[in-house]
């Protein structure tokens, strides 16, 4: 939960437990493989000569879409899970301290700081504002639409009566047809593939330009401060 500008000087904080860290790194191999595949599914490559049976192109690469979905779900239960059993950073993840008048104040100095407006960042121990904002918003409110709408579109090969289609398959009739559903599935994936961009940008330029570790945190878990000031 964010708790605002640290008031006590601090050299490290060990902020992201191993199993927060292997999630982190497993679940952007995950989404860099479905944005990958889910892109050629949409947009095929050029035919192959020969038989297709002799290539199987399209089917090795649903097959990886579908792989990588599956970890992806198994990768958000088990993150849900430790959120409740991690520390107290763990459930950033989930919670959104929007009731809170600091938090939207430090949101607004953040997007100052990132548009070169304020002449030095804040300490945060875990996200900061804006970065907390984003990753509730895409990772956890977007992952769940992309796999809400992913295995709908997926439980039309499993068939009627699958788990698939019993959990999900309702959303194509609510959404309209099939074609609706694969729409809001495509436009969500550039949604993910712009937030890791950015993500990769900011995280870069934090490490640089920030006065606490970013990059590095989440190999060794361990948020290192800068300077000695508040």
């Amino acid at each position: 939960m964010y708790t605002g500008v640290p008031t006590v000087k601090r050299t490290a904080v060990y902020v992201y437990q191993t199993p927060v860290r292997i999630w982190h790194w497993v679940n952007a191999l995950a989404i860099t493989v479905l944005a990958i595949t889910g892109y050629l599914i949409g947009s095929p490559l050029p035919s192959l000569s020969g038989e297709a049976s002799d290539h199987y192109l399209m089917g090795n690469i649903r097959f990886l879409h579908f792989a990588a979905g599956y970890v992806f779900l198994v990768g958000f239960l088990f993150r849900l899970y430790w959120a409740v059993v991690g520390n107290r950073y763990s459930h950033q993840l989930f919670t959104l301290p929007f009731w809170r008048r600091a938090f939207w104040r430090e949101l607004v100095h953040e997007l100052r700081w990132y548009a070169f407006l304020e002449p030095e960042p804040r300490k945060y121990v875990g996200h900061n504002p804006l970065a907390h904002l984003f990753m509730v918003v895409i990772i956890t409110v977007g992952g769940l639409v992309m796999m809400v709408t992913g295995f709908a579109l997926y439980s039309e090969q499993t068939g009627p009566g699958s788990w698939q289609d019993t959990l999900f398959g309702w959303v194509i009739p609510a959404v309209g047809q099939s074609q609706d559903v694969r729409m809001w599935h495509h436009w969500g994936m550039w949604v993910i593939v712009v937030f890791v961009m950015l993500h990769v940008y900011t995280a870069i330029r934090e490490d640089i330009m920030s006065r606490q570790s970013l990059i590095s945190t989440m190999v060794s878990g361990w948020r290192m401060f800068k300077d000695d000031r508040p």
